[in-house]
């Protein structure tokens, strides 16, 4: 089953994916990380998603010090493909704007994922549509 990446289906099958995996270990640079992002040029308009010690969720936190507004297709291939160079290219060719505490960005570029977090970046590569 392929899913739409930030589909209504897409989010509601990663909450499955992530409460089947149970507690997914974090790294603790990670642990209270909070970090919304907006993502634009999508089908749907803007959708907005959130970064909460390492798993995505629907929507945006509150309490979130920092938040990256990027276009889908860069936010495809950090976010599902796993890119972490296109990252820092978004960034530096203006295409990822940072608002709040840019100092938590850092935390995601120095963390190592755990063996869980692994299995469930593979797991959403799987359901998303390319």
């Amino acid at each position: 089953m392929s899913l739409k990446f930030l589909s209504d289906d897409w989010f509601t099958k990663i909450e499955e994916l992530i409460a089947a995996l149970g507690d997914v270990e974090v790294p603790e640079a990670l642990h209270d990380l909070v970090l919304n992002v907006t993502v634009t040029d999508t089908e749907w308009g803007e959708r907005d998603l959130c970064i909460d010690a390492g798993n995505m969720k629907k929507g945006h936190a509150s309490h979130a010090p920092t938040k990256m507004i990027m276009p889908v297709d860069l936010a495809h291939r950090l976010f599902v493909d796993n890119d972490q160079s296109a990252g820092m290219q978004g960034f530096m060719s203006g295409q990822i704007k940072v608002e709040g505490d840019m100092s938590k960005l850092m935390a995601m570029q120095t963390a190592q994922p755990s063996d869980a977090q692994v299995e469930l970046q593979k797991q959403i590569l799987e359901v998303t549509l390319a």
